[in-house]
């Protein structure tokens, strides 16, 4: 396993492989990214890794300086998979003095995540796209659990014609339905066990589907009614019940299905979670 902490060397490690599965992260890897490590070695035949905290997606009040980070940790578990490639750059590496172009996907990054966190998506898709240039990847795999920004970075790729699959795999869970997540990290034993409400939430709205409701804002209502029902949960930044392309917020879910999703907090720690109906 090689690891690189420059494009230039990357760029060159990368000319040793015909195919190449890539799987972005912000490091501090658990069982979720693992999954994606796994089958991009499995399709692919060679799987990269980039371990990079992006500091642009991140808001003046919310964790950059704090997340959480184990370099060591990380590379034992990618070495212990047979990862070929690992980019670790460090931010002068990615951005330079004098960087200061952006890549903004328009409206699908609006809503959501978006507004709750002004300007996340820019840089999201910035880094990504920078990432896609650097390690020129065949395939790149994305967790299902970060919905919207699975939404932007396939729209990205169609829109500006990049010669890569984005491949979107699905969340993987705690025993409780806990979403795996760096951040579940932050939580304190109570908050903790609350966060299963999370998927509680979303499996009660989805029960609902099933026996026919297809009011969108009947869907909402009960994601809202079970959040409300665990007392250590805030009151969410959103609940949502959306069209999975566009992320308009739907009237009525038709044949095409609908993305339902939610953002909570428990204490200081903001979670967000995902499920798909119908489609």
């Amino acid at each position: 396993m090689d690891v690189i902490p420059t494009i230039a060397a990357f760029r060159q490690a990368r000319t040793r492989y015909p195919t190449l599965g890539l799987v972005p992260t912000m490091g501090f890897l658990h069982e979720g990214h693992l999954s994606l490590v796994r089958r991009a070695k499995q399709e692919c035949g060679a799987a990269a890794v980039s371990i990079f905290v992006n500091p642009t997606q991140f808001g003046p009040r919310e964790d950059f300086s704090t997340y959480p980070r184990d370099m060591e940790r990380d590379l034992a578990q990618l070495r212990s998979l047979g990862t070929d490639l690992v980019f670790t750059p460090d931010v002068n590496e990615v951005y330079p003095p004098g960087h200061a172009t952006g890549v903004d996907v328009g409206v699908v990054t609006e809503p959501l995540e978006g507004a709750v966190r002004p300007g996340h998506f820019r840089g999201v898709a910035t880094v990504v796209c920078k990432l896609f240039n650097i390690t020129q990847p065949t395939r790149a795999y994305f967790g299902q659990k970060d919905a919207q920004q699975t939404v932007v970075i396939r729209k990205m790729v169609r829109d500006l014609d990049m010669p890569l699959e984005v491949v979107i795999c699905p969340t993987v869970r705690e025993a409780d339905g806990l979403a795996m997540s760096s951040r579940n990290t932050y939580l304190a034993p109570a908050e903790r066990q609350a966060a299963a409400v999370l998927y509680r939430a979303l499996r009660a709205a989805e029960k609902r589907f099933a026996a026919g409701e297809r009011n969108a804002e009947a869907l909402r209502d009960v994601l809202r009614t079970t959040i409300a029902g665990e007392p250590v949960a805030a009151a969410p930044d959103y609940v949502s019940v959306a069209d999975r392309d566009t992320l308009r917020e739907l009237q009525t879910v038709t044949d095409g299905g609908a993305l339902l999703s939610l953002a909570v907090r428990f204490g200081k720690t903001r979670l967000i979670d995902n499920i798909v109906v119908g489609g």
